[in-house]
């Protein structure tokens, strides 16, 4: 995969945020895309905070079956900062996603889509940089208000902030806590909701956001712990 759009990643928070700003203007939330090959996104960091790893997991749908698995490692390039959490994750993505063979319908991704102060998430970001269709499924809220969805999967209520729909708080399973879903890029609220349940088997989380999951924590440990033993995974 190559990237439609690029920027440098060395930038203060403050340049960070104007471009998010900047950014989020290119986000379109319309759409309903038609879905061959889905990609869940994930990312892990080391104990120290100092090395990321990121994995990509490609499925095919609906039969949600693997075809493909990506991963990269690189050194964190920025501390934590509420809301600019893609800074410290994207370029790690970004080189895990470069690896794909099997180019991805969409992206799922462990994370934010406008969910987020300034409606530019991690799924956004990178949805833009590659002109692809996201959507974000995070498991926290990071900004809005709502009203607890029903108790059946499939019920749902909206994510709210200042009047404006962010969002929908969605019940995957019955009994479980809802996950924050939100349009990443190229795509309507209805359809990410919608996609986000038909990828929901008997898990709280959708299947390629857990797969990348297990993946990314998988691909860490061998790391960190140089072992050449023989994974589930490919990680080459």
């Amino acid at each position: 995969m190559k990237l439609k759009f690029s920027h440098s990643w060395d930038l203060s928070p403050d340049e960070a945020i104007r471009l998010q700003r900047e950014m989020s203007k290119k986000v379109v939330s319309v759409g309903s895309p038609s879905i061959r090959y889905v990609a869940g996104i994930d990312v892990s960091t080391s104990k120290d905070d100092e090395e990321g790893y990121a994995a990509v997991v490609v499925m095919k749908y609906p039969e949600l079956e693997v075809v493909e698995v990506a991963t990269a490692n690189l050194k964190i390039p920025m501390v934590y900062i509420p809301g600019l959490l893609s800074f410290r994750e994207s370029p790690i993505i970004v080189k895990a996603l470069e690896k794909l063979k099997t180019e991805p319908d969409i992206f799922m991704v462990d994370g934010q889509g406008i969910a987020h102060p300034r409606r530019f998430g991690i799924a956004s970001h990178l949805g833009v940089l590659f002109d692809k269709p996201s959507i974000g499924v995070a498991k926290t809220r990071l900004v809005g208000s709502y009203k607890e969805p029903g108790e059946n999967k499939g019920d749902y209520s909206l994510l709210m902030d200042n009047g404006e729909v962010i969002g929908a708080v969605l019940r995957t399973r019955k009994g479980v806590k809802p996950v924050f879903v939100s349009v990443g890029h190229r795509c309507n609220l209805d359809f990410a909701i919608r996609f986000t349940l038909s990828c929901c088997t008997k898990y709280r989380l959708p299947e390629p956001t857990r797969q990348a999951h297990i993946a990314v924590n998988e691909y860490r440990r061998k790391m960190q712990e140089g072992s050449s033993q023989t994974s589930l995974f490919d990680f080459s």
